[in-house]
């Protein structure tokens, strides 16, 4: 046996370069034996070579990480030491026959391995991470997506601590062992990559269900969790079952085994993660009650189990061919699970939820050092690339197929694309050209919004001819410039929109060439850098609603009176264009005030908008939660990134300023919607108690930005009388950014109520880390010395760090650089323990070049702190270096 040494310097792995793996492992049987500290584990591996390989005579390169090597033998024949070679990262079998078995032993440390990737120890239970490249981190193995292998597990283990031994797919087999130890065998009849691969052990209680698929076969539901946790899984329960129903009826997909598990850990990098039949959650995506968990916290874990579910076809069943392809299946199963909230809730809602959180975080990524397409071009560390483009943006390039081949083409489509890769690793272009050749369509510029990064520009320009009764628009996209590409082609984007009256009453559509008049809203398809477009037949000037239901991710550049966002806030009758009607009025205003500010002049909110937002406020047709979304101001971010130089401070100064006014003009209107839409009685988690709590809830919050004793006393109240957690945490909130007695009480009593919760207690963490006090830097950074924080939880650590850092701009860019150094104290930190959340933790460091000069100077240098740290993480180096490439 050689050994060798890993190299230091990261590598950047290319689309361009991939290449069929040289080898095939058809089987592999795993053998766990556990012990915390010391478990062993023997695979058993069927393989041969792959024929569509050009790597004719290569030797057998199989991946590892945090390894103990111990043996290694190939057709029941121990290999010598000259045979193979072990290195940090790869064992290398050296010139192996065509066809062989290959026997492997290894041992790690579940207990040591606080990565929580691979095979790790949390509190008392076992757990497996494998997505990414976490697999390697438990044997030896071709640890790529395109190896799909028949999986069977044995695991053995002490049987008074491991009461519960679970794997994918059916259980074929149990039994005692001597010692008091037990064992249990797994087999999942369907091949998968081993990303998908889990085992998970402990002493948990289940949750047990069944479903009757619409064939007739009964599958055994089991949700397993920690024994003090048991009573809380009846939501999470409800929502599978929905979600297999759903999957059903929309497109035809029936689950394909006899039982499926979830089991919920606290310790846990990601949301959930969908292995073949035994789903690992994060503990926040599966646990509610009315007492410990927000309407907010219900509607995310029904998403969440839906999107793990659909994951089944959309990931499992057919899966990426390589780490480029991840929103293959991620953006897909994201719009899959969109569709699914809005059918299970308020259509509306769900959309202006899903855009304003692109809005938010994508296209700030698509803005930064980060910015990649959906598919992307290269990575050092494929964590990295779980982003808010792969996902939410990855989405939203689904959701335009969706729009321009209609409903029954997209199924079509989807059913093609089952048809023809059921079973395999393929890729993006596979699912365009099912798409393209189920409806018979040219998709080929559609390929674009897979190369090209960015968030596009959708200049509108309109005239209107009287004479003619003609209405023209004009249509011009363009792309910024993003690191990795320069110039961009116009993409192939579907513009949703609609024409109102003076009277606020739909026109019915007819462009120029047509012989009859159509819908109120139509789709046109743009394709070229610029287009114009004429609709005849329109009797007066109208306005146009541009971008309905938010049909394309662009942004929309349209220089118009802000008389025409209040006349869209009163009439449009697109839900989405009605709420981003408003959004774009407050924009244009507060960036107005910002600028007054800046050149030293005073500012208050024009009387126009004061009443456009009493008009929603009155407005009895709004459902709660869409009249809340509407009176709801632009986010900090948001607001930042429409600065030429971004100014957060001022920025959150102007906001809260008209927080405050808004508040102070219409108290009295806050204070009856408040009191109208109370929820007495036991809790319930429907679209009209939700929306009922929260107006109630914003309502509460503006009255509480005037920070006087009956804005207090009403908080107060609030907190002490609330009968579930979405309206204790809302009063909560609310103290928590007026200092005195009444915050210091309410932070004491939530925490001595709540302390032996950890879901309950992040939020504790959170409601401090986002106050709204001048000292909250300072009392954040104390927070970390609390007995009940630890950088080991995830969950913790982005409670009370990641939500400063992210959630609090005004006092992370404090102009003394305090909350850089702070945060990048934190990541070096947690870089030591944790590399992945180290990573997601340094993202608000990154952005510096819209920063003023002196901001921009603390931040370098904060990052150049941070590369300067000896054996730094892959996961960190390649955001911080590209920040200041």
């Amino acid at each position: 046996m050689t050994t060798t040494s890993a190299p230091t310097t990261p590598l950047v792995n290319y689309r361009k370069d991939y290449a069929p793996t040289p080898f095939i492992v058809d089987t592999i049987d795993l053998e766990f034996f556990l012990e915390e500290e010391d478990t062993r584990v023997r695979a058993t591996m069927a393989v041969r070579r792959n024929p569509a390989s050009s790597a004719e005579g290569a030797d057998l390169v199989l991946d590892g990480e945090e390894l103990t090597h111990v043996s290694v033998s190939m057709d029941g024949e121990v290999l010598s030491a000259d045979a193979y070679t072990v290195s940090e990262s790869a064992l290398s079998i050296h010139a192996p026959s065509d066809s062989f078995q290959l026997v492997t032993e290894v041992r790690i440390n579940p207990r040591g391995n606080t990565a929580l990737s691979g095979l790790y120890k949390t509190g008392a239970n076992y757990c497996t991470q494998c997505e990414a490249e976490g697999f390697r981190r438990i044997t030896w193995y071709l640890d790529r997506p395109d190896v799909m292998a028949k999986f069977t597990t044995y695991i053995e283990g002490d049987k008074a601590a491991n009461p519960v031994m679970l794997s994918n797919g059916n259980c074929v087999g149990r039994g005692d062992l001597e010692g008091d130890r037990h064992w249990t065998r797994w087999e999942d009849p369907f091949k998968k990559p081993s990303y998908l691969f889990a085992l998970v052990a402990g002493d948990l209680s289940c949750h047990a269900d069944s479903f009757t698929t619409r064939s007739g076969r009964d599958v055994k539901l089991e949700i397993y969790v920690e024994p003090q946790n048991i009573e809380k899984c009846a939501h999470a329960m409800a929502s599978l079952k929905k979600s297999m129903t759903w999957d059903e009826e929309t497109f035809g997909l029936e689950y394909d085994l006899d039982q499926f598990m979830i089991v919920a850990v606290d310790d846990f990098n990601m949301g959930a993660m969908e292995n073949k039949g035994l789903n690992v959650f994060n503990s926040s995506c599966v646990l509610a009650n009315p007492e410990t968990a927000t309407d907010a916290n219900y509607m995310a874990i029904e998403a969440v189990i839906a999107h793990e579910y659909f994951h089944n076809w959309t990931g499992n069943r057919v899966t990426c061919r390589d780490w480029f392809q991840l929103t293959l299946k991620e953006g897909l199963t994201v719009f899959r699970d969109q569709q699914f909230s809005s059918d299970m809730n308020s259509p509306a809602v769900e959309r202006i939820e899903n855009v304003r959180g692109l809005r938010g975080r994508q296209f700030a990524e698509d803005a930064g050092p980060m910015a990649h397409p959906i598919r992307p071009e290269s990575y050092i560390e494929m964590n990295n690339f779980y982003t808010s483009t792969v996902y939410e943006k990855g989405s939203e390039v689904i959701r335009m197929y969706n729009t321009l081949l209609g409903s029954e083409g997209f199924r079509k489509g989807m059913d093609l694309y089952f048809e023809r890769h059921d079973g395999q690793a393929v890729t993006c272009d596979d699912f365009r050209a099912a798409m393209a050749d189920a409806n018979e369509v040219d998709l080929t510029q559609f390929e674009r919004w897979y190369l090209q990064g960015g968030t596009p520009r959708l200049k509108v320009s309109s005239s209107y001819d009287p004479g003619a009764k003609t209405f023209q628009l004009t249509l011009e996209q363009s792309c910024p410039a993003t690191p990795d590409m320069e110039h961009k082609e116009p993409f192939y984007a579907p513009i949703s929109l609609g024409l109102l009256a003076p009277n606020g009453k739909p026109m019915p559509l007819q462009l120029e060439g047509e012989s009859t008049p159509g819908e109120t809203t139509r789709v046109l398809a743009l394709r070229e850098s610029a287009r114009s477009f004429t609709f005849v037949g329109v009797d007066s000037q109208p306005v146009a609603s541009i971008l309905r239901n938010f049909s394309a991710p662009m942004i929309v550049e349209y220089e118009r009176p802000s008389s025409e966002y209040a006349f869209l806030m009163a009439h449009d009758e697109d839900p989405f264009n009605r709420w981003d009607a408003g959004q774009q009025f407050a924009t244009e205003l507060l960036l107005e005030g910002i600028a007054r500010l800046q050149s030293g002049q005073s500012w208050e909110v024009p009387e126009a908008f004061v009443d456009a937002f009493e008009k929603t406020l009155d407005d009895p047709t709004l459902e709660g939660s869409l009249k809340a979304m509407a009176l709801s101001l632009p986010g900090e971010g948001w607001l930042a990134d429409r600065m030429e130089v971004s100014d957060p401070v001022l920025v959150h100064e102007v906001r809260s300023m008209a927080r405050r006014q808004l508040a102070e003009r219409l108290r009295p209107k806050f204070q009856r919607t408040y009191e109208d839409n109370q929820t007495p009685g036991a809790y319930e988690f429907d679209v009209d108690s939700v929306g009922r709590r929260s107006i109630a809830n914003l309502s509460l919050a503006y009255i509480a930005a005037l920070e006087d004793p009956q804005a207090i006393e009403l908080c107060v109240e609030r907190f002490t009388s609330a009968n579930n957690m979405t309206d204790s945490i809302a009063a909560l909130s609310c103290l928590a950014s007026i200092p005195g007695s009444a915050r210091e009480e309410a932070l004491a009593s939530f925490y001595a109520q709540w302390k032996h919760e950890p879901l309950v207690l992040n939020k504790w963490f959170t409601v401090q880390a986002c106050c709204d006090l001048p000292d909250v830097t300072s009392r954040v950074a104390a927070l970390l010395e609390h007995p009940d924080f630890t950088l080991k939880n995830p969950n913790r650590a982005r409670s009370l760090i990641a939500a400063y850092a992210m959630m609090n701009p005004g006092a992370f860019h404090a102009a003394d650089g305090s909350g850089y150094s702070f945060l990048s104290a934190c990541v070096i930190e947690m870089d030591g323990i944790n590399p992945q959340i180290a990573s997601r933790l340094i993202d608000p460091l990154l952005r510096w070049r819209r920063l003023d000069v002196g901001r921009q100077e603390i931040l370098q240098a904060e990052l150049r702190r941070i590369l300067e740290v000896p054996n730094l993480s892959k996961d960190v180096f390649e955001k911080a270096s590209k920040a200041l490439d």
